[in-house]
């Protein structure tokens, strides 16, 4: 006599595909454009370029996007030879796997709003203008481009509004 096979066996799922180094987005492009379903999830961090503080938005995943077989397309045979695309995930010859119900909280559940360099109490270094190689304290967000700083002045602790852009995480 057969024993009942698992729900969670028969319920849709997802593959888990890993992309080339920073080719995620062509990845699921090119994957789309074969027919597949494609979750890519992003999230917006904040980070220092060119000396500069800027917000991008990156996988939440560094290379990894999940895929579900559709209608038109059942092959799963022809995603290693995607442009983008390095292999199919496996545990040794079974296709990695996470449940539809997975995929489906991680698209409704919004990802955290923009990631913070800084928060109350970091030690930042003054990258640019005239305060330029001083340390000071971050305190607050003060608006979208400017963070309320405590530096010390001439002996004397003052707390003041600086451009965020110019402000770098001390080492």
């Amino acid at each position: 006599m057969n024993a009942p096979v698992p729900a969670e066996i028969l319920a849709p799922s997802w593959h888990v595909v890993q992309s080339k180094p920073r080719m995620e987005q062509r990845a699921k492009e090119n994957l789309e454009n074969q027919g597949f379903e494609v979750f890519l999830p992003m999230l917006d961090i904040q980070k220092v370029r060119r000396g500069k503080l800027q917000t991008v938005t990156e996988p939440l995943f560094s290379r990894y996007m999940f895929l579900r077989l559709t209608e038109q397309m059942q092959d799963l045979s022809v995603v290693r030879s995607s442009k983008g695309v390095s292999h199919l995930v496996r545990f040794g010859t079974t296709p990695a796997k996470v449940p539809d119900a997975w995929v489906q909280g991680m698209r409704q559940q919004p990802l955290a709003p923009t990631q913070k360099m800084f928060k109350a109490g970091d030690t930042v270094l003054v990258a640019d203008g005239p305060l330029k190689g001083l340390e000071a304290v971050y305190l607050e967000e003060d608006g979208e481009a400017r963070a309320m700083i405590l530096i010390n002045l001439l002996s004397k602790p003052h707390a003041l509004a600086y451009d965020v852009a110019y402000l770098l995480p001390a080492k």
